[in-house]
């Protein structure tokens, strides 16, 4: 077990002693994002905007215009979800380099309630051109993630959550923005295909496995880091000759991956698509793995929804 954001913060620190360009904002929040790593190796490259996230994104895109890489961190209901309009004029319209950070986003924030859990801001901004988002699962691949987004240009978003998660990827696996990975591939005939991003992909991992152990049935699990741009290549690459699709995602079903992908299904090659989400409602207070039960997400209840489908 690990924290994302600690990779986070590990991953810029390395990034910022390659590369002298790279800049830190933050807004009131070092330490619970872990951007205080940065500030406390580079002081002069780190500016702490307040509670302002609105400015925040402004001075970013200046600092952008000017040849720096800033790296903005907040809560992801704070950013994206206070400065939208900032994110989509100020850097996405001008295809600025700048790197916005949500932390604490999905159910993950627990107790801080409803308020706090960002299940919506990747559907927020899938629509915004120019911008790439990533969800990774654990904390090496938030790491590699941060190491990559200092060398990628353009806008990118990376969503990352605020509890320690299990460690599903290795140190060295490779991770490459926009390319899917395949994590897990039963040695039996493989008949569904779990598509997932960020940390629910280890509840998805122990249900393929319990799936294959009950009902000696092939999973394949793709770890779709990478919403947007969206692996396309390698989604219809896994979906043949599957007799079931699942999308999985501490998000709402609506605008995040399971749009995504059923996006580029129903043009490509129309598949009928089985979603782990959350199901158009708000959060509430409680401890993480209570809340990923009693919203469905929990490896159980993923297990229980995929008998049921390949039983119908």
């Amino acid at each position: 077990m690990a924290l994302c954001r600690q990779g986070f913060g590990e991953g810029l620190k390395e990034a910022a002693e390659k590369n002298k360009k790279i800049v830190g904002l933050c807004c009131d929040l070092t330490g619970s994002t872990k951007m205080d790593i940065f500030k406390s190796a580079f002081p002069d490259r780190f500016v702490e905007i307040g509670v302002a996230e609105q400015n925040m994104i402004g001075v970013a895109s200046g600092l952008a215009m000017e040849g720096k890489i800033p790296f903005c961190a907040s809560y992801a209901v704070f950013t994206p979800g206070r400065s939208w309009d900032q994110i989509r004029v100020s850097v996405a319209y001008q295809n600025l380099n700048v790197k916005i950070i949500g932390a604490h986003a999905g159910l993950s924030v627990g107790p801080d309630g409803a308020t706090h859990q960002a299940l919506e801001d990747i559907a927020s901004l899938r629509a915004i051109p120019n911008l790439t988002i990533i969800a990774p699962c654990d904390y090496y691949e938030t790491k590699k993630a941060t190491l990559e987004m200092a060398e990628y240009p353009g806008p990118i978003y990376l969503r990352i959550p605020r509890e320690e998660t299990p460690i599903i990827t290795a140190e060295n696996d490779i991770f490459e923005i926009g390319k899917a990975n395949i994590i897990y591939q039963s040695k039996i005939e493989n008949q569904i295909v779990i598509i997932g991003a960020g940390p629910i992909l280890y509840e998805a991992l122990e249900a393929g496995k319990a799936l294959e152990k009950s009902h000696k049935i092939g999973v394949t699990i793709v770890n779709s880091h990478t919403i947007k741009p969206l692996d396309e290549k390698t989604v219809l690459e896994q979906i043949e000759g599957k007799k079931l699709v699942v999308v999985c995602e501490e998000h709402q079903k609506t605008g995040g991956l399971f749009s995504a992908v059923s996006e580029l299904l129903s043009q490509r090659k129309p598949t009928k698509v089985l979603p782990i989400g959350v199901d158009n409602l708000f959060g509430e207070s409680g401890k993480p793995e209570e809340l990923m039960v009693k919203y469905g997400l929990s490896k159980t209840f993923i297990y229980k929804k995929i008998t049921k489908a390949i039983q119908n």
